[in-house]
């Protein structure tokens, strides 16, 4: 491992340790803080993908889904008032999410990143978002998919409500869904900023 990608290792762990803390906390209804967070682990492997190319964004992935799963390891040893503070089928979603779409998002930019320079990271992440919501959120929450860990008690999640307060009746968790998915697609416009500050300066500087 070479001392060009510690800075993106290390942008990626704080990400995923302050998504993995924040998640906890409630804003608003539909979101939790780390929804505000966790969108900027796709800033990081788009970064590293275009300054030091897809090989070194596939590293800091790896790395970010190790500390990630050590994190939800850690959870589900600590009790909270309702039970371990991560469940093992938030754990797996969280895991197989994390991996599918933070590599999903490092082959379609790379597919794309000939065109103009915005097209592969706002391509990529809007994908990759898309996949990590769909992933996590059936997989931890969904009825369907209870076979993952018939132990987890998820009848909070499966509570019939209107979509976003407002809309047509749907489990709980469609409607966490809907919101955080939200949260990504907007936060991936605004990431165009970063992305195009910091990927300038650190071409110059490689």
């Amino acid at each position: 491992m070479t001392r060009t990608y510690l800075p993106g290792i290390i942008a990626m762990a704080i990400i995923v340790v302050a998504s993995n803390i924040l998640v906890q906390f409630l804003y608003g209804d539909w979101l939790t803080w780390g929804a505000f967070t966790y969108p900027f682990a796709f800033l990081v492997t788009d970064v590293m993908n275009r300054v030091y190319g897809a090989s070194a964004a596939r590293r800091v992935v790896l790395a970010g889904f190790v500390v990630g799963l050590i994190c939800s390891l850690i959870g589900t040893q600590i009790m909270g008032e309702f039970g371990p503070l991560v469940t093992l089928r938030i754990a797996i979603g969280s895991g197989v999410a994390f991996l599918v779409a933070q590599l999903i998002d490092v082959g379609v930019f790379s597919a794309l990143r000939g065109g103009v320079w915005w097209r592969a990271p706002l391509a990529s992440t809007l994908i990759g978002s898309t996949l990590d919501t769909a992933l996590f959120f059936s997989i931890a929450f969904s009825e369907a998919l209870s076979f993952v860990h018939p132990a987890t008690d998820i009848s909070w999640a499966a509570e019939a409500v209107p979509l976003l307060g407002l809309g047509p009746v749907a489990p709980l968790w469609v409607s966490l869904a809907v919101a955080d998915w939200a949260v990504k697609l907007s936060l991936a416009l605004l990431a165009l900023i970063p992305f195009r500050i910091i990927t300038a300066r650190l071409a110059t500087n490689y």
